[in-house]
């Protein structure tokens, strides 16, 4: 049976706090009204999902469709901006405040349940198989046009793997590892709210979708490289990322930009707001310095 979205809300949050709830609680952490609350609950009663505040059995069973099954990192890049810790390090690697970048990912997904975890590697990638020691379950991509293509050439290489998956710039802090859910309703994208920003943005459309990409824009998303595509979008993304690879100047393409833009209006993807104390992007060695005085020598 597939959920509706308030039906997917309320048992979602209800697996995730592995403890009973009353509708209030379930009101506050879902923003649905208690009148929305109270009559979902019902029916989700008698369909044998909820009993008593928790979840059922029959409950998490429902809700499997939606589990994010994998995680794909895309890890190949320079990192040239980061200069001169990058030279002999990948910008995932590189450690912040005594932890590498990328761990601050694996590690919001391990604690979502996500074990099944690719890494897309190319520059220095041998360094990557330090991970191994603390994350034996990772599997390795090798993208070896990572020095000749944009980061289209990563989405390449993993692209049959993008169905109920999430996909991440391997680049990013996460400081609440709550933006990674174990469950997810639809695609989606994790977005920053910006007054104004000179970075690659999103708009949206009146039902929070995915409507415009662009560089530099008001009243929109701060577009935060993590992705997570349905069953549905991921299989149709594989064929589109292919396709677009191969086209004129797609090897110059960012991968997001294959449903954004070149295929714009063949995906229904929600703009999931976060904050910037939620995750940080650092772009350069100056911002790195900032966050950690170790480099400030």
């Amino acid at each position: 049976m597939e959920l509706t979205k308030k039906q997917f809300d309320i048992l979602s949050t209800l697996a995730m706090s592995k403890q009973s709830l009353t509708q209030r609680q379930l009101f506050e952490l879902t923003g649905n009204s208690l009148g929305t609350i109270n009559k979902t609950i019902k029916t989700l009663s008698e369909l044998g999902y909820v009993e008593d505040g928790e979840i059922t059995n029959l409950g998490i069973n429902a809700l499997e469709p939606y589990r994010v099954k994998k995680a794909i990192f895309i890890a190949a890049g320079f990192g040239t901006r980061l200069v001169p810790v990058t030279l002999n390090t990948p910008k995932p690697l590189v450690r912040v405040n005594g932890k590498r970048i990328i761990d601050t990912l694996i590690d919001a997904c391990l604690d979502a349940g996500i074990n099944d975890i690719y890494v897309v590697r190319g520059y220095l990638a041998e360094q990557f198989d330090q991970l191994l020691y603390k994350y034996p379950m990772i599997k390795f991509i090798e993208n070896p046009s990572y020095n000749e293509a944009n980061n289209i050439s990563s989405a390449m290489t993993a692209r049959y793997l993008m169905q109920n998956a999430y996909v991440l710039e391997a680049d990013l802090l996460v400081l609440n590892p709550k933006i990674i859910r174990k469950y997810n309703y639809q695609s989606n994208v994790l977005g920053i709210w910006k007054d104004r920003t000179d970075d690659w943005c999103l708009t949206c459309d009146k039902d929070g979708f995915v409507d415009e990409e662009r560089v530099g824009g008001i009243n929109c998303h701060q577009m935060v490289g993590i992705y997570y595509f349905n069953s549905a979008d991921g299989a149709k993304l594989s064929e589109h990322i292919k396709e677009a690879f191969l086209s004129p100047g797609g090897k110059e393409r960012y991968w997001e930009t294959v449903p954004n833009q070149v295929y714009k209006g063949e995906y229904k993807i929600e703009i999931i707001p976060c904050k910037d104390e939620d995750i940080v992007e650092i772009d350069t060695f100056r911002e790195l310095k900032k966050i950690d005085k170790t480099y400030d020598v």
